[in-house]
This record gives structure tokens, C-alpha cells and sequence, in this order.
């Protein structure tokens, strides 16, 4: 396992932090763990299986766990984060109304 780093990004800031984690690239066509973080928004789902079914057929995506917020305003569990830390190669997060 390599160690890399994982990229904090906010559309409202610079990145404020990066913390260790496994580094995979796409170039090497491996097959990659999705991990899916659904805020609870309206629409957030459709948005979501869009994006996982794009990613499925561009990479090598060998599973997708998805798991949901128990609210837009709502922080995830510690046990969500837990397992899509643990299950996922790489986690997407997405918004939408």
C-alpha cells in the first residue's frame, strides 16, 4: 500500500489541509473502490448514480458502497466516515436541489 495524501477542496476556499492516505492513480487502470457520500439533498441520489455510472465507464471500478447523511445540515456519522475510509479506495461527495 502507498502512502499519498487526500486533497481537502472547497468551492468557497484554497485547501486548507491534506491527511495521509493510500494514493492509487487512474493511469494504471487497477480497479478502484468507490466510496459514495450522499448529503441528503434533494436530487443529491440522481446526481450521484449519474456520476458513478460516468465513472464506471471511464475506470476500472471493482465496487461502490454508498452511504447517506442523516440530513443536509447534519455532520456524517463517525461510523459512515469509519466505513468509507475503510471500504473505499476514494469517496464523492455531492450536493444539488
Amino acid at each position: 500500500m502507498k502512502e499519498g495524501n487526500v486533497l481537502w477542496v472547497s468551492p468557497e476556499a484554497q485547501p486548507q489541509r491534506t491527511v495521509g492516505a493510500e494514493r492509487h492513480s487512474l493511469s494504471n487502470q487497477a480497479p478502484l473502490r468507490l466510496g459514495i457520500l450522499d448529503n441528503a439533498k434533494s436530487n443529491a441520489d440522481h446526481l450521484l448514480q449519474m456520476l458513478v455510472e460516468s465513472l464506471q465507464a471511464t475506470i476500472p471500478v471493482t465496487s461502490v458502497i454508498r452511504r447517506r447523511k442523516p440530513g443536509p445540515a447534519f455532520a456524517a456519522k463517525l461510523d459512515i466516515l469509519d466505513d468509507l475510509a475503510r471500504e473505499a479506495d476514494f469517496v464523492v461527495s455531492a450536493m444539488a436541489d
